[in-house]
């Protein structure tokens, strides 16, 4: 029995392991995506910019459901 709660851990930590790089590769996507986009404003970029680099994947969810996902349902 012992050796199932071992295994047992191990999968979850592999598991958190690899939902932390998914959310950092998702971060650096988004941190590119407002890089290259033209904004109306040019202050836009700059203040989204800083709010996904002080917010991390919070501010990349907000990114993508305000910014990302409003394009793409408007293109």
């Amino acid at each position: 029995m012992e050796i199932l709660g071992i295994f047992g851990t191990g999968i979850f930590i592999l598991s958190i392991i690899a939902l932390a790089i998914c959310a950092f590769i998702f971060w650096v996507v988004m941190i590119i995506d407002c890089a290259g986009r033209e904004f109306k404003n040019p202050n836009d970029k700059i203040v989204w910019i800083l709010i996904l680099v002080f917010l991390h994947v919070l501010g990349a969810l907000i990114y993508w459901v305000v910014v990302k996902k409003s394009s793409s349902s408007s293109a």
